[in-house]
């Protein structure tokens, strides 16, 4: 059991890269949608390049969205309009005028027989102002075209009627007056035109809910084929044009294709073809890491997340196609390659860019149009984006981004339609959102920076300002040190652009490697201006000790400030596991008997173990010795510098350094080079 556990400590690491690729591929598979695609990819306007196609089963044409929607709109736009009738308000209006005409007695006004006559007239008006309907105010616009059929709903009964025979408010006086008799009018003619202009009410008005739901009705009854194609039958010629008909019957063919091996079960050998496909992308990415980038394949931190980062993007994408297919480019998978070019390089972030593109062509509706766009718009996001920490540079290339979108999409539809008619214009619109939607980089590389503790080139810049309140301190309590980190600045970063290394990280962790030696300042001779030599007073060791602490107490300081790990290294490493020499001799000397242990007087490590890391060891080595050169002629520096970094390779200082001995061989040219013009002498001037 104990050496179960023991081979499970030794190896965590890759037990860990196991677990995270299961669960990457898992979740990947997961998110896919689980129906099958169809074996021969076509587009409008294309050539048939397969062999002559023959129906492989009995299967009806599908209408295609334009079809369904011209119908739907037909329908809607032709629907008869219904309109309620309702008699409870006539029964009421016709109780009014008898209850009124009730309450009139004879009189010298008004006679019985003049009564009654009012009586009939106003019966009579009433029966031709109800005969088709008075139609409320708020619905007599509804139409505008009079002849036009609508439909009156008499309780269970209904009748065409054409529009205008429905009686509007001015029709109604008009009605009024035309049986009232000529003018001038009697007592009795506008006491009636007054009651009855008081008591007609509108009975008619429009059915909105009833007309809807007949409309709905027929909508429901569209039928969505346009005919049958048997077994048997020949459906297009290789080399015959795609469109048209033939079109219509492929995408038939391919929409009933796929849901039959969807009904046929095998939703077990679909997931399984998918499993093999994510597998290999992702394992692929893996030997990727393993072979040319092994310091972030030995980081599990960063190779989460790589992985997080590709699962994200195909979440994303995968939720837009499951939503809305015509949504499918304002997904910004160019953000992809410019976060990994951020914080890693810029052929990795190509690499994964490129796999996570080819995973979700497989899901995509024109699969090569969606990879061939996002390929492209990669490679021009690897080669147009750098130095984030300019924002006209990202608006730059984002804008370069977006037109190179735009330029291949109007490419391929005009290859597709054979003209520019055809075009559909909204996708330059989501290609304009994609741009704007690219911006979030920025958002997303400081999140990352706070959650996965990584150092993007926007960060090493601002840390590299030397009006931050450490370095200003730093300037400030030792100015002497500050000078030297900002000659060996210069020397690591011109070291590192002659190799290819990353010239900024190494740049900004020369300028912090020695803020520990300003909490003892005086102690390091850069700093002793007076001429005054503390170390006078002190023993060798108590010397050395103060001295190899500067780093501890670096990075100490380091964390304090909240430094990136990533800069903090570089404190740790820039001194290895190398000895204060001149202490180390000193007490040799004082105490020639006893053995001095060495160890007392060596750094405690560890030693460089990247590129940046050494190259920062060699030019601090190299700029603190120059000092001591009385004559610095371009024999003395040569032979300087030569010695140290020798000295440094014979102590296997860069053994975990990945460092040829080429590249180093290059830092020292640059060295010398730098150091000579340092200090060059000028002309003496005459007095």
């Amino acid at each position: 059991m104990s050496t179960l556990v023991n081979k499970l400590y030794q190896n965590n690491t890759i037990i860990y890269k196991v677990i995270l690729f299961l669960v990457t591929s898992v979740a990947i598979v997961y998110l896919f949608p689980k129906g099958t695609h169809f074996k021969y990819d076509f587009n409008n306007g294309q050539l048939w390049k397969y062999e002559n196609l023959y129906a492989p089963f009995d299967f009806a044409i599908q209408k295609t969205k334009e079809e369904i929607a011209t119908q739907k709109n037909k329908i809607e736009a032709n629907a008869k309009l219904y309109f309620f009738y309702d008699s409870g308000i006539v029964s009421n209006v016709k109780t009014t005028f008898k209850n009124r005409l009730n309450l009139i007695k004879p009189s010298d006004s008004l006679s019985f027989g003049q009564i009654e006559e009012l009586r009939t007239i106003g019966n009579n008006i009433l029966d031709k102002v109800y005969k088709t309907g008075f139609l409320e105010v708020i619905n007599q616009n509804k139409i505008t075209n009079k002849n036009e059929v609508i439909v009156l709903r008499r309780g269970n009964e209904v009748e065409d009627l054409l529009f205008k025979y429905l009686l509007n408010s001015k029709e109604v006086l008009s009605t009024i007056k035309n049986n009232l008799g000529p003018t001038p009018y009697s007592y009795g003619q506008l006491l009636l035109l007054d009651w009855l202009s008081e008591i007609i009410q509108p009975n008619v008005t429009f059915d909105t809910d009833f007309t809807q739901k007949i409309i709905d009705t027929e909508l429901k009854n569209i039928s969505y084929t346009k005919g049958k194609i048997s077994t048997g039958k020949l459906i297009i010629f290789k080399g015959d044009i795609v469109e048209g008909e033939k079109l219509a019957i492929l995408n038939s063919l391919k929409s009933e294709s796929e849901s039959k091996v969807w009904t046929d079960s095998n939703y077990n050998w679909i997931v399984f073809g998918y499993a093999i496909l994510v597998s290999l992308a992702m394992l692929m990415l893996f030997l990727f890491l393993k072979k040319y980038r092994v310091e972030i394949y030995n980081n599990n931190n960063k190779v989460t997340f790589i992985f997080f980062n590709v699962l994200s993007m195909i979440f994303i994408q995968t939720l837009v196609i499951k939503y809305n297919a015509d949504y499918l480019y304002v997904v910004p998978l160019s953000i992809l390659p410019i976060i990994l070019k951020a914080f890693f390089d810029a052929r990795l972030g190509l690499f994964t860019h490129v796999l996570t593109v080819l995973l979700l062509g497989y899901i995509v509706p024109n699969s090569f149009e969606f990879i061939y766009l996002h390929i492209i718009a990669g490679i021009v996001t690897i080669l147009t984006v750098s130095e984030l920490s300019k924002r006209a540079n990202l608006f730059i290339s984002v804008a370069q981004i977006t037109l190179i979108y735009m330029l291949t999409y109007f490419a391929f539809s005009i290859i597709r339609e054979g003209n520019a008619s055809q075009i559909n214009w909204n996708y330059f619109m989501l290609f304009a959102a994609n741009g704007l939607l690219s911006f979030l980089s920025i958002i997303l590389i400081y999140i990352y920076e706070k959650v996965f503790g990584l150092v993007s080139d926007v960060t090493l810049l601002e840390l590299s300002n030397t009006n931050t309140k450490l370095l200003r301190e730093l300037n400030e309590k030792a100015p002497g040190t500050f000078q030297h980190s900002m000659q060996v600045a210069n020397l690591a970063e011109a070291a590192a652009n002659e190799i290819g290394a990353n010239s900024m990280l190494v740049r900004t962790g020369a300028l912090y490697h020695d803020i520990g030696k300003m909490l003892n300042p005086m102690y390091f001779t850069e700093n002793q201006s007076t001429g005054v030599n503390p170390h006078n007073d002190l023993s060798p060791r108590d010397s050395s000790k103060i001295i190899t602490d500067h780093v501890i107490k670096g990075i100490e300081l380091a964390k304090k400030y909240k430094l990136p790990d990533r800069i903090i290294d570089f404190i740790r490493t820039h001194h290895g596991t190398s000895v204060t020499y001149y202490f180390y001799m000193k007490e040799k000397e004082i105490n020639p008997e006893t053995k001095v242990d060495i160890k007392k007087f060596q750094y405690k490590g560890p030693i460089p173990f990247s590129k940046e890391t050494a190259i920062l060891m060699m030019c601090d080595s190299a700029e603190a010795a120059s000092k001591s050169l009385k004559i610095p002629t371009a024999q003395t520096i040569d032979s300087l510098v030569n010695k140290i970094i020798d000295k440094q390779m014979s102590d296997n200082q860069f053994l975990n350094s990945n460092i040829t001995f080429r590249e180093i061989e290059l830092i020292k040219k640059v060295i010398k080079k730098k150091l000579m013009n340092i200090y060059h002498l000028r002309v003496e001037y005459p007095e």
